[in-house]
């Protein structure tokens, strides 16, 4: 037996981990539904100038990214897209969402989205406070 030095995993070696992770865990659960889902705003060319990244897993979704261009920023285009990914939730059977965000991003803007924080993570980044976030939906 022998740890390995901490470096970049190989594709193989990260699956063999979360294969045993999912093993263990379902072990307890049962099966887990488990799906990445994203949506994104196109301009007219067809480039990406917004989007959201998503993941279900045990009932919850949990958002990892909203981005959208400081061209279009303003216009709303960011609640479209978390709008559009709780409906996607609700539509899985999923009324819970969780996120988290820094000081210097959105914060104000998922409050305004009826997020409600319940954890915060001070000099994460340094010198700033990340915040972390859940949103229960109803139909």
């Amino acid at each position: 037996m022998e740890i390995t030095k901490p470096l970049p995993p190989q594709d193989a070696d990260f699956e063999a981990l979360k294969a045993g992770l999912t093993e263990y865990n379902e072990s307890f659960t049962g099966a887990v539904h488990r799906e990445k889902v994203s949506s994104f705003v196109k301009n007219d060319s067809g480039f990406i100038v917004g989007g959201i990244l998503g993941e279900i897993n045990w009932n919850w979704m949990h958002i990892q990214g909203l981005w959208v261009d400081e061209s279009i920023r303003k216009n709303g285009w960011g609640a479209k897209l978390l709008s559009e990914m709780e409906e996607y939730a609700l539509s899985k059977n999923t009324s819970n969402i969780r996120l988290e965000t820094t000081a210097f991003q959105a914060l104000g803007f998922y409050i305004k989205a009826g997020y409600s924080v319940f954890g915060e993570l001070p000099n994460m980044p340094k010198g700033y406070t990340s915040y972390f976030l859940q949103k229960q939906l109803s139909r």
